[in-house]
């Protein structure tokens, strides 16, 4: 992805678990529902459980603001040539915990968004979900890149992430590598102008997306992200996302 030009999609994912296993955040859980909102108040005058995203090398960032939209809150990003998200932490087995609900707006598309490339990794809307690095998983030169973060950073790189977007001409159902990493795969839910303006609604099996997009079982979940952004494209968009929740299947 991005958030680091120089160093590629792997800085995305390292942000995403350094400042995920850093918080100590009691995730509000009910009925085997993880439910992540913006209603709660917390620090930085973003809600409970959820923290800046930034990118050094990046100046510009995304503005994120909670707003109402009727009796609930959403929050809403807006993005001028920037970009930074917003993530929280999770601690959640996909075996058990696989249905991924949100939903999202967008007011516009940008023009020269291009999944396929690193020039246009940007877009009006995105949720990002993060797995936790797993050594069994990884080969002998893997456990050395991951060993070497650990001692740098203190904390390990996710093992892979999977990259919900809204995509500007992409047909649906699109999955390709990350154009900075092939350990993300970017999913195309929403595509094209026929929705801009209006609430859609998304339910997704992580489980089954990732053994699709990844051919394996996935590892445990370890984040979910927002992320508006257009640093790439150097253009504007402005987003607002509800309430995201994980439950299980048969929920």
């Amino acid at each position: 992805m991005k958030l680091s030009r120089r160093a590629g999609g792997r800085r995305f994912l390292l942000r995403i678990a350094a400042a995920a296993l850093a918080l100590e955040v009691a995730l509000a859980q009910q009925d085997g529902v993880l439910r992540f909102d913006w209603s709660a108040p917390g620090t930085d005058g973003l809600p409970a459980g959820w923290r800046p995203l930034t990118f050094k090398d990046i100046r510009q960032h995304t503005r994120y603001a909670t707003v109402r939209d009727g009796e609930t809150f959403v929050m809403k990003a807006e993005a001028n040539g920037s970009a930074s998200g917003l993530i929280h932490p999770v601690d959640a087995d996909p075996r058990r915990t696989a249905l991924l609900r949100w939903r999202w707006k967008v007011e516009n598309l940008l023009s020269k968004a291009d999944v396929t490339r690193k020039q246009g990794d940007d877009y009006p809307a995105r949720i990002y979900v993060a797995f936790a690095y797993d050594p069994g998983r990884a080969s002998l030169s893997q456990r050395i890149k991951y060993e070497a973060a650990h001692l740098i950073y203190g904390e390990y790189p996710p093992h892979s992430g999977l990259n919900y977007i809204w995509e500007s001409k992409a047909p649906l159902g699109t999955i390709v590598p990350n154009p900075f990493t092939d350990r993300v795969r970017m999913i195309v839910v929403d595509s094209g102008p026929a929705r801009v303006g209006q609430w859609v609604e998304h339910e997704r099996n992580v489980l089954e997306d990732y053994k699709q997009a990844f051919g394996e079982e996935p590892p445990m979940i370890s984040g979910i992200a927002i992320m508006t952004d257009a640093d790439n494209t150097q253009e504007s968009a402005v987003a607002y996302y509800g309430a995201i929740t994980l439950s299980p299947a048969s929920h």
